[in-house]
């Protein structure tokens, strides 16, 4: 099918799980959208993240994808399920693939979650961790200063050192075996992440499992791309072209990349939702 797979995130985290899907699936076609104009979605509140969530897929819908992948998951955890109920399409979100990988990875069953203000305070995956394996213990710590250090391209930096340094001493002594970057910006920071926690603690980032999970649907549903024309890649952003261009660039590794403005359409749902 030559339909793209949508990708939909608050900004430049997703491109952590697109360059994963690149990876896994190179025939297949991504459309990106990234919201960084209101990025962060942590801080806001759920009717905000479900409104822009919703003019993303809106976006993307008006494209005609064939599956679209929530890689946002403050997204995930306010709106995946109602997404799933009302399209026709495959929806998938990053917070059970990313669970998932977690309790492989896992040998004491202690495992850390670091995410945004609003996915630890939705406590989604405390409860799907512990859907798959009640006994499992959950410790969460919210990393607000996070995002903004990735979004504006000082994920590099002294500055980055130290905030991750100071954010994560909560969790020095705290036991866990395995860390779930339980944000898509996360990974991008994940070097320093490693570096600050120490090789006993296991980092899991969900972009290798939910493009396992997107493989996955895409056979089962017959509609994984079958010709053989190179994929033309699209990706969008709702603010800077020129500061998403330089991330996107630096993450995925590729020179020449399409990036397009999008202008969201400020509406509820979609009308035909």
């Amino acid at each position: 099918m030559e339909q793209a797979i949508g990708v939909i995130d608050s900004g430049v985290g997703g491109l952590t799980v697109a360059k994963e899907i690149m990876r896994q699936m190179p025939n297949e076609t991504i459309y990106y959208v990234g919201d960084t104009a209101r990025c962060p979605y942590g801080p806001r509140s759920e009717h905000e993240v479900r409104k822009f969530t919703w003019q993303m897929a809106d976006f993307l819908l008006k494209k005609n994808i064939k599956m679209l992948v929530i890689a946002c998951n403050t997204a995930t955890a306010v709106v995946l399920e109602e997404m799933r109920f009302y399209l026709n399409i495959p929806v998938i979100g990053v917070i059970s693939p990313g669970s998932r990988a977690a309790l492989k990875a896992t040998e004491n069953k202690r495992i850390g979650i670091l995410g945004t203000i609003g996915t630890i305070n939705s406590k989604a995956y405390v409860r799907e961790l512990k859907l798959i394996n009640r006994q499992v213990e959950v410790v969460q710590l919210a990393c607000p200063k996070f995002v903004p250090i990735v979004e504006s391209f000082e994920y590099q930096s002294n500055v980055a050192k130290k905030v991750v340094a100071e954010t994560l001493k909560p969790l020095q002594n705290s036991g866990i075996d395995t860390l779930v970057l339980g944000c898509t910006h996360y990974p991008l920071l994940g070097p320093i992440i490693e570096q600050v926690m120490g090789s006993q603690v296991k980092v899991i980032s969900s972009g290798e499992e939910t493009a396992q999970e997107v493989s996955t649907i895409l056979d089962f549903e017959k509609i994984l791309k079958t010709s053989k024309k190179p994929p033309e890649h699209i990706f969008y952003t709702s603010g800077s072209r020129a500061i998403f261009s330089r991330i996107a660039t630096d993450w995925l590794q590729e020179e020449t990349l399409r990036i397009e403005f999008a202008r969201l359409n400020t509406i509820e749902k979609p009308a035909n939702v």
